[in-house]
């Protein structure tokens, strides 16, 4: 098969959620350490941190990769979903793995993986951890791609564990209080593996506290602990706050040679180093154009703020959401001073940009429906005059297809 081909059959399996959602999530682990043993466990092979939340987990993740990288080890990195190519997900030291690689894994397993009917997800991750092993690694950053206890990565022991800041999102799957969610997260803690926690939420503490305890697992909140300050090439105010579990993580990360420069360095080169797309991502400047992948209601608070803080005329914003959002919540969220462009992500789970426009209205948002999103960011581009202001966002998927 060509690559193309590998993907179209791998995108062919059980739904995958990125495309399906909710249907397409098998909550348990059966299939995962099925596959790994059939690998022989990859995953026992090297050392790895694991990083569970709803916001920040994969712009922390990409940090943690770049300080490693810094510190001069060969490092994994796996991340989803991917924004142009699958290849993202999988990276060595930034370098996405090989057209080559994806073609020969599926090829040598498809057998294994169509007789015990894998999903997406499920044979990303078993080819990560595979990628990883043979390409002997020092250690990988393994991002969770949803909740965390019956996640596929969830067969590894990290060294340590890290959970970002935890908001309600995947409530159809993960529960629909913080506390429930939290619960599903706190699944990644391994017994007498340290857990860092970015951010003390009053709410969701005593959740990670009693399964901490449970598992003998020191816990420890980044934002309670005394932590240097470091800047960051990643912009936006609230990579702060992800700033501060990475650098509580790297403390409790044992038998690793890292210094200050070698932290100082990786934060100020994420991008260079790991290729991260898509977090306040500034595309051109007169007019200033900012994509961000803030999908739920804490990451859009954060990055609707970051908005108000630029300096501009006039606010434009092409906006495309999926269809199980609660636009109830996250709508009121956005400036009613700003002209709308509504569009829906090219996937089955998009949103009709009529229904969005409709229900938009509802809380004085204006503005017009396109019907793709290149031509919905094009119009953007002719209207906006060179000192206007253009956020792209709403979805992941809204963001993919601009970069």
């Amino acid at each position: 098969m060509t690559y193309k081909e590998t993907l179209d059959w791998m995108f062919a399996q059980l739904p995958m959620y990125q495309q399906k959602g909710p249907k397409a999530y098998n909550g348990k682990l059966d299939n995962s350490l099925s596959l790994a043993a059939h690998l022989k466990n990859p995953h026992l092979n090297f050392k790895s941190i694991h990083v569970a939340g709803t916001n920040g987990k994969g712009s922390s993740s990409h940090m943690l990769a770049s300080i490693l990288q810094e510190a001069g080890y060969r490092v994994g990195l796996y991340t989803s979903p991917h924004m142009k190519d699958f290849r993202e997900r999988i990276k060595i030291n930034g370098k996405p793995i090989s057209q080559k690689s994806v073609i020969e894994f599926i090829g040598e397993n498809k057998a294994f993986l169509e007789k015990n009917k894998l999903s997406f997800f499920e044979m990303s991750v078993g080819m990560a951890l595979d990628y990883f092993s043979k390409e002997k690694v020092s250690i990988a950053v393994i991002e969770v791609g949803l909740g965390g206890r019956l996640d596929s990565t969830n067969i590894i022991t990290p060294e340590v564990s890290l959970i970002t800041n935890i908001g309600l999102d995947h409530t159809d799957i993960l529960g629909n209080t913080l506390e429930k969610i939290g619960r599903e997260k706190a699944g990644i803690i391994k017994p007498g593996v340290p857990v860092v926690i970015s951010e003390c939420q009053e709410e969701i503490a005593p959740v990670f506290e009693e399964i901490a305890k449970e598992r003998n697992s020191v816990l420890v909140y980044a934002d309670r602990e005394h932590l240097k300050e470091y800047s960051t090439s990643l912009l936006g105010n609230y990579q702060n706050k992800n700033m501060k579990g990475v650098l509580a993580t790297i403390n409790r990360l044992k038998g690793f040679n890292i210094s200050e420069e070698h932290i100082k360095r990786g934060l100020m080169k994420v991008v260079e180093n790991t290729g991260l797309l898509g977090r306040w991502q500034v595309l051109q400047e007169n007019p200033k154009v900012v994509c961000d992948t803030a999908h739920n209601s804490e990451g859009l608070t954060l990055v609707l703020e970051q908005v108000k803080l630029q300096k501009f005329k006039t606010l434009h914003i092409v906006l495309g959401f999926v269809k199980e959002k609660n636009l109830d919540v996250l709508l009121p969220l956005f400036p009613k001073d700003a002209i709308y462009y509504f569009t829906r992500p090219d996937i089955p789970r998009g949103l009709d940009a009529e229904i969005l426009k409709k229900k938009a209205a509802e809380f004085r948002l204006e503005g017009r429906i396109y019907d793709s999103i290149p031509n919905a960011y094009k119009a953007a581009l002719s209207k906006a005059d060179k000192d206007d202001f253009i956020y792209i966002g709403g979805s992941t998927f809204t963001v993919a297809e601009v970069l």
